[in-house]
């Protein structure tokens, strides 16, 4: 099997795209020697790993990771890295800045778009590779969004994430209340289901 040469590796680091390795100068004809030989393999459409550099944990989120930097993992897909859900989503939620354009992904993807002005609020990063990482929202923001967006999530994806934090030792029901301030749709639902559970 090809494996690359190290000039072409130290150019191209993993993932990298068609035009970063037509950029680096590599042919199409090198490019795609190098995809049948097993060189390289690709994530995405136009998006390539060395396989040499061992498997990858999460391509999909690697590929939504390169395709968009503000991507933020939310709704269902975050509730369920946080252990606050079963539910296994068909589909990776991710939120966008809205006037953000959705980019053309090969990964599952439903694609929410949110307010500019609250879309950092409870923004996390999840780190994908060394120096890859996807934006995630902290576990109090899940509740916020689910509550908030309960007429199409439905009620339940809420209710259930929110016993299931309440039950955590360390959790704040005023620091969740604090938050949801700054979303009128989801302050006062998320205030009456603390109000039976507590």
């Amino acid at each position: 099997m090809e494996v690359g040469t190290e000039e072409e590796r130290a150019l191209l680091p993993s993932p990298f795209t068609y035009n970063d390795a037509r950029g680096q100068g590599m042919s199409d004809r090198r490019l795609y020697a190098l995809r049948d030989s097993g060189a390289i393999e690709p994530i995405g459409w136009g998006l390539f790993h060395w396989a040499h550099d061992g498997q990858l944990t999460d391509p999909d989120l690697l590929e939504i990771a390169v395709r968009a930097p503000e991507a933020t993992l939310c709704l269902s897909s975050a509730l369920a890295r946080h252990g606050l859900t079963d539910q296994i989503p068909a589909t990776i939620d991710v939120a966008l800045p809205r006037g953000h354009t959705r980019p053309k992904v090969r990964a599952p993807v439903s694609w929410h778009l949110f307010a500019p002005e609250t879309f950092a609020v409870g923004r996390e990063r999840l780190a994908l590779d060394q120096r890859h990482h996807i934006g995630i929202y902290n576990a109090e923001r899940c509740l916020v969004d689910a509550f908030r967006l309960r007429r199409w999530e439905g009620p339940e994806l809420g209710n259930e994430a929110l016993r299931r934090w309440l039950r955590r030792p360390d959790t704040q029901p005023s620091s969740l209340l604090s938050m949801a301030r700054e979303f009128p749709l989801a302050e006062k639902p998320l205030r009456q289901a603390l109000e039976v559970l507590l």
